[in-house]
């Protein structure tokens, strides 16, 4: 009997959404751009699935914003909630066609919109003990994250939940991901490369105020994140 060569496993990979609220490619690509410019490393060759429910009526040359993509460094992976034209033409440039529930990521939008979100069911905490290191990508599925450490600079912490992280946040901390506008991150030391809560993100420019390498809770308040210092004990 020959050696086994291969072995089927379920997994799970972190994906961005693109919700496309507008077929004019211009406006997507300039508006798009604009927000990339704000975090490029964190969005420099990310998976991304392209959300038709809104456009579904309106004509749409997907190669060109595939090449947008592209250009852009993103790596569009497929399409959701598309009609069959969409599907079809997908299929024909290599994209897969998934099927569309919630979102599974932080997602990027083009503009303001409202989403309704199904309340989640969680599970027990994540809790990771000892530093999350450069390259690390920690997710906390369908829970809470509590990290007894740092998170290093290059590491990437997940959560669907709120994240809790007893040291210092030095790398990206992403809350709520799958749609929780109620989720937190909590920090002893702020030094983030980016923070992220149901969608809303700000990277470590614009984190580096009163708040910076203290303790502090962020939270998402009107689709804007919001920080609030924490008494040390």
């Amino acid at each position: 009997m020959s050696t086994q060569s291969f072995e089927l496993k379920g997994n799970l990979f972190t994906l961005s959404v693109l919700q496309l609220l507008n077929a004019d490619l211009n406006v997507v690509k300039e508006q798009l751009s604009e927000k990339i410019s704000q975090a490029p490393k964190f969005f420099k060759g990310a998976p991304i699935v392209i959300n038709l429910a809104q456009i579904q009526d309106e004509p749409l040359v997907l190669s060109d914003l595939k090449s947008i993509l592209c250009d852009l460094s993103l790596n569009p992976v497929g399409i959701c909630n598309g009609n069959e034209e969409h599907n079809e033409k997908a299929k024909s440039i290599g994209m897969s066609v998934l099927n569309y529930t919630k979102d599974v990521a932080p997602t990027i939008k083009t503009q303001t919109t409202t989403e309704v979100v199904e309340k989640q069911v969680y599970a027990p905490a994540k809790i990771v003990n000892g530093t999350v290191r450069s390259g690390q990508q920690i997710y906390a599925k369908d829970c809470d994250l509590i990290v007894i450490g740092a998170v290093s600079h290059g590491a990437e912490v997940i959560s669907d939940g709120n994240i809790h992280i007893y040291g210092t946040l030095r790398g990206r901390a992403i809350a709520g991901a799958q749609g929780n506008d109620s989720a937190s991150i909590f920090c002893q030391k702020l030094e983030a490369e980016l923070v992220s809560v149901n969608g809303s993100y700000w990277i470590s420019d614009s984190l580096q105020g009163e708040y910076w390498g203290n303790p502090c809770q962020i939270t998402q308040t009107n689709e804007s994140l919001e920080l609030t210092a924490l008494v040390k004990g």
